[in-house]
């Protein structure tokens, strides 16, 4: 992990671009050392510098954590392959003729996630190594297909948080029966692209013993601002 650049911001917190290999991110750390980890990620692969993740980001770790976010494959600036471009079109043209988008989102969003995941893991493998960081870890994040995977397939994360407006694969809804970690499932309950059936559905698929669900009225952003409070004293009773 190399860094290339940071800023130490007015809130006391550090924030530092890294690459690892291909992969770009961002890691923001707090004043007070070793701090657990939160892997942030925003909804289907858009940029590690979209304006809500980073304000997300600097409010958490601003309360004690390590927040760290990247550009997985075929995210953010990242090299894109033709299929993907293919897809990206597709969805454009069914969305603007007002066809039905769900086999376009399959076909688009799964290869993302299984591409995405490896990279992610490699992340916290090189960020578990820096002395600033304690654990244990938690996943907060949009990307919601992506979190249920790396919480089946990676023992290290403790607890998540999801929002539930991003299109979820049929391969995550039917792994989200073996997601046991502590849930925080956030839900708008007016999202214009995410059906709010298919939400709930999903809430009461999960296998976690312990798991909590946030509605709140209005579309797709308009996440009230008290959510991000609550999502860290949920993080603080899992992960301090």
């Amino acid at each position: 992990m190399r860094f290339t650049s940071e800023q130490r911001l007015g809130d006391g917190v550090l924030e530092r671009e890294f690459t690892l290999g291909e992969i770009p991110g961002t890691l923001w750390t707090p004043g007070a050392a070793p701090a657990p980890l939160v892997l942030m990620a925003h909804n289907n692969g858009l940029p590690k510098a979209e304006p809500r993740l980073v304000a997300r980001a600097r409010y958490t770790a601003a309360r004690g954590y390590a927040v760290a976010t990247i550009d997985a494959a075929g995210c953010g600036d990242r090299p894109r392959s033709a299929a993907d471009e293919q897809a990206r079109a597709d969805l454009r043209r069914a969305m603007q003729a007002g066809e039905p988008v769900d086999e376009i989102l399959e076909s688009f969003i799964g290869p993302l996630v299984e591409n995405a995941v490896p990279e992610w893991q490699t992340t916290l493998d090189a960020l578990l190594e820096l002395p600033e960081i304690g654990g244990p870890v938690g996943y907060s994040g949009g990307w919601t297909a992506l979190g249920i995977r790396l919480a089946v397939v990676e023992p290290r994360i403790a607890a998540a948080g999801f929002f539930a407006g991003g299109y979820v694969p049929r391969a995550q809804r039917e792994e989200a029966r073996q997601v046991t970690i502590p849930l925080l499932f956030l839900l708008q309950w007016d999202d214009e692209g995410n059906p709010r059936q298919r939400a709930l559905d999903l809430f009461d698929a999960f296998g976690s013993k312990e798991k909590t669900l946030h509605a709140n009225l209005g579309g797709h952003t308009g996440t009230p601002w008290f959510e991000l409070e609550d999502g860290c004293r949920f993080l603080d009773r899992h992960l301090k």
